[in-house]
Formats: C-alpha cells, structure tokens, sequence
C-alpha cells in the first residue's frame, strides 16, 4: 500500500487516483499495485498534494497585464522585424538588414555576411 497521508490531495486528484485504480485493477493489477500506480500517476501529472502559493512572487493583476503588454509588442516587434526608430544598422540583426537590403534591393544580399550588409544599406 503507498505510504503517506492523502489528505493534502484536492478532491479531484482523489478521484482522479481513484478512476485509475479501477482501470487497473479492471486489467487483472492487484489492489495494492494498483493504487501504488494510481497515486505515482496522480503524482507524476499534477505534483503531488495541494500546494498553496507558488513562488512566493505577488504581482498585482494591474502590472501583469502591463507585462503582458510590453511582452506581446516586443514578440510582434520581433516578428515582423520593425526596426526601432533609435536602432543603428551595427545593433541589428542580420534578419533584420537582410530584410532592409531586400526591400532597398540590394544585389547578392544573399550572400553578404552581417558586416557587408551594413555597409551596403549605409
């Protein structure tokens, strides 16, 4: 039989265990097997016992939705390679000159390395 107290559990992760002993047991596993499994299954998914709190970390909702902001604008930003307006061609990427050779039409920008395409688009 698995060792340890079950009452940190939420009632969920009891059912949860619960429904998979059934199955197992429904497979010819013997009782104890199968409750062994069920709980290192439970374990295994959700971490084990309620656990209050996380990381001790509190945020109010104001600022994390300001987080989530600013972090959504710089993914679009780097996505779609806008360069930003203080950005000098040296603090770029090479995507991001490739990109602006491209559009200025720069030939064989292809093979060009990080050096020659900011000297190509200066």
């Amino acid at each position: 039989m698995p060792r340890g107290d079950k009452d940190k559990y939420t009632d969920k992760q009891k059912r949860k265990a619960e429904h998979i002993e059934e199955s197992y047991e429904n497979k010819g596993v013997s009782k104890d097997e199968a409750e062994a499994r069920a709980w290192a299954t439970v374990n295994k998914q959700s971490g084990g016992g309620e656990r209050k709190g996380g990381s001790g970390q509190t945020k109010s909702a104001k600022a994390k939705a300001k987080s989530r902001k600013s972090s959504a604008q710089r993914a679009v930003a780097t996505k779609h390679s806008v360069p930003r307006p203080e950005q000098h061609l040296e603090d770029m990427t090479k995507a991001e000159l490739m990109d602006r050779a491209r559009k200025q039409n720069i030939a064989g920008r292809s093979t060009m390395r990080k050096g020659e395409l900011v000297k190509a688009l200066s």
